[in-house]
């Protein structure tokens, strides 16, 4: 599902280049979940956001579901982060003027899907925020506020799920409820979900883990 093929990122600082990641190659085959870890700086959001298109690499090929999007252009790119991808980022991005019902419906009203009304009440559902639908983002603790981000993220059916920290603005309750809640949707679902995360019991309890350090691939596990 997802491919990536020596991969480098180079960004200029100063009078200098500067390498976030080196030489990265990673197969991830239909729905695993993979946590990649490793310290600050290490480069495990910046190679999220080359898999989701958001950002190039220096060189390097990175393939989705078999598309080379290394080749494309913007218009391609958005395509396939809006058929093929949802993202989940550590401080929710919903839209303060809209509902919680509206926040999750907006994907699918753009892209024209049918029964879009439909889907978003039963992913709110799912999510266990039936009752919060009409609620707009600031009457929502942060634990909800995620959970409408992750129903939204599900909205348009992705075969990938990227989560950048998704836990890393709540508290270790609210944290492991979401971690659990994006579980039981991969599963449901076999969704391909790659989360970014510095907690090492949540990485733990992925099937896979990835280890970066200064951008390259220190250890790269399956869980037993």
């Amino acid at each position: 599902m997802i491919q990536l093929r020596e991969i480098t990122k180079t960004v200029r600082s100063g009078t200098e280049d500067l390498t976030i990641l080196s030489n990265v190659s990673i197969g991830i085959p239909e729905g695993q979940f993979v946590a990649l870890t490793g310290a600050s700086g290490s480069g495990k959001s910046t190679l999220l956001g080359l898999i989701a298109g958001l950002d190039a690499p220096t060189s390097g090929q990175i393939l989705i579901d078999g598309d080379d999007i290394t080749a494309m252009g913007e218009d391609g790119l958005a395509d396939i982060r809006s058929e093929k991808i949802g993202f989940v980022f550590q401080s929710f991005h919903l839209i303060p003027s809209l509902t919680a019902f509206e926040n999750v419906l907006i994907p699918m009203e753009i892209q024209g899907a049918a029964g879009a009304k439909e889907r978003a009440a039963q992913l709110l559902n799912e999510v266990g925020l039936s009752d919060r639908g009409h609620h707009y983002p600031n009457e929502l603790s942060g634990g909800e506020q995620q959970r409408v981000a992750i129903a939204r993220a599900f909205a348009n059916r992705p075969k990938i799920l990227l989560a950048d920290e998704p836990t890393g603005n709540l508290d270790s309750k609210n944290g492991r409820h979401i971690f659990e809640l994006m579980e039981d949707l991969h599963r449901q679902s076999n969704i391909t979900l790659v989360l970014v995360t510095h907690d090492a019991a949540l990485a733990a309890m992925a099937q896979r883990q990835v280890v970066l350090k200064d951008g390259i691939v220190i250890s790269d596990e399956v869980n037993g």
